[in-house]
């Protein structure tokens, strides 16, 4: 019965060589690949911090104060690009001239409530202070890997 369920050597092996992959040789081609990929993630730097993203996600971010709702952000800072099967890092960014990502100001709000308790120890101290962070909510938009001008012209 377990000889059943488990995949026989050979039937692996098979599919190992029907599913190999061949690698791009440079950036051009790895874009090509990837926008030809159905769904796309980018790791990029909000705020001082790197988020993994895909389109219509909802970052919740340290409060962005030159900023209103509904405004429309730019991500620069894109570290890594890729696709259920293809990856692209740059080093440390890639161009903002090859992938577009924009975000889109929801909302600004607060976290939830939070208490500090301090004391000093035999000296009758006790205080609470309370405090709500703040927060910038975005939504990510379409990620948009941008053909290269050479092929398009």
């Amino acid at each position: 019965m377990a000889s059943l369920l488990r995949p026989s050597l050979r039937a692996v092996t098979t599919r190992a060589l029907h599913t190999q992959t061949v690698a791009p040789t440079n950036t051009p081609n790895a874009l090509s690949l990837i926008r030809s990929q159905p769904s796309h993630y980018v790791v990029a730097s909000v705020a001082g911090r790197k988020y993994l993203l895909t389109s219509r996600d909802l970052l919740t971010v340290p409060r962005l104060k030159d900023v209103k709702v509904g405004d429309v952000l730019r991500l620069s800072d894109i570290h890594e690009l890729g696709s259920r099967e293809y990856t692209i890092r740059g080093n440390p960014a890639i161009p903002p001239e090859q992938v577009r990502v924009e975000a889109t100001v929801v909302e600004h709000t607060k976290g939830k409530m939070e208490f500090i308790f301090k004391k000093k120890r035999r000296k009758g101290y006790e205080r609470t202070v309370q405090h709500k962070q703040t927060y910038t909510r975005l939504r990510i938009g379409p990620i948009e890997i941008v053909e290269d001008a050479s092929t398009s012209s």
